[in-house]
């Protein structure tokens, strides 16, 4: 047995509007659904990412088929990684900067790999990175 790959990945953030515009427009991901107060969820490549208000999902017991779903959520910024082709990041950095992204760090790596450091409207630290970051 082995885990092959991560699946779907969360971070949380209160302001699910702000969340939905910054990920569809600004990052350019598919939204794939949505409840009002509760979560926007997106696909990236073979991966989901869900957008969870933490205040819902944090104190309300969710049931799916009669089968209730643990509790979660999150205080404080979260960080996720998004993986872009090298010949695109500079492209990225532009991008990002015309839709008044602050960039925190723009990083080149040992490995040979770079990363550029932002923040999402809930404060979580998002990076943009090439896949020579690590040895997958």
């Amino acid at each position: 047995m082995k885990l092959n790959a991560i699946l779907e990945t969360s971070l949380y953030c209160d302001d699910l509007d702000a969340a939905e515009k910054f990920y569809a427009k600004v990052l350019g991901l598919e939204q794939i659904s949505s409840k009002k107060d509760r979560h926007v969820f997106f696909k990236c490549g073979q991966g989901m990412l869900l957008i969870f208000n933490p205040v819902h999902t944090g104190t309300v017991q969710t049931s799916v088929g009669g089968v209730l779903i643990p509790r979660h959520g999150s205080t404080g910024p979260g960080h996720l990684a998004f993986q872009v082709a090298a010949d695109e990041i500079d492209e990225w950095r532009e991008h990002l900067t015309t839709h008044r992204v602050d960039i925190e760090a723009d990083v080149t790596w040992s490995s040979g790999g770079r990363s550029l450091y932002f923040r999402d409207p809930a404060g979580n630290s998002i990076e943009i990175a090439t896949s020579e970051l690590w040895p997958l």
